[in-house]
């Protein structure tokens, strides 16, 4: 079963992510932070993977260091359930509309951790959540799960919209990378034989 679960507490914060990677995307995402356990339900919801995350932070000084450790506890959650990547499809790309925004994720589950991300969001905060924390939460995702990650906001004028639309993104594209490839199911995707 390609199921993993990682626990990270530091000083600033105490994380808890389980993750199921064929799962049916059922979430249960409690951080304190309410935009981003909606995004992180985005998140499982539309990569089919089953997430349970808990988080408790010092959100008395600000969001910053709960979005960052939960991000790096899903990429190191990510890591151990993809095990040596055996069979998996290792790419994906979506290109996502929603509304006004239409956003382009692509991924690799190379083990070269790469973040390359343009969105000019039009707005500093969605409600009481500030929009810096979207680079910090894919950059630790990145950096954590090894994946080599493009993001582009082609269109948008609802920093809400083009948010969501950015975690969808993600997802699919997550979705397609982490699913079994039938036609390699015993091989690592990689001429090199690992990942």
């Amino acid at each position: 079963m390609r199921k993993a679960k990682i626990e990270r507490a530091t000083s600033e914060t105490r994380v808890s992510v389980e993750i199921n990677l064929d799962g049916s995307g059922r979430y249960d995402c409690d951080t304190g932070v309410g935009f981003f356990d909606h995004m992180l339900e985005q998140l499982a919801r539309h990569s089919l993977i089953d997430m349970t995350v808990r988080a408790e932070g010092d959100l008395h000084i600000d969001d910053h260091h709960t979005v960052e450790d939960t991000g790096i506890a899903l990429g190191q959650a990510l890591v151990a359930a993809l095990g040596d990547k055996r069979g998996i499809r290792r790419y994906g790309a979506c290109l996502l509309p929603m509304d006004d925004s239409l956003v382009r994720a692509a991924l690799d589950l190379s083990a070269r951790p790469w973040l390359m991300m343009n969105m000019d969001l039009p707005s500093a905060r969605i409600g009481t959540f500030d929009t810096e924390l979207v680079r910090e939460f894919f950059q630790a995702l990145s950096t954590h799960g090894g994946i080599t990650l493009h993001i582009d906001m082609l269109h948008g004028i609802n920093s809400h919209h083009i948010v969501e639309a950015a975690f969808k993104a993600v997802a699919r594209a997550l979705r397609e990378a982490v699913e079994p490839d039938p036609r390699k199911a015993d091989d690592i995707p990689s001429t090199k034989g690992m990942l």
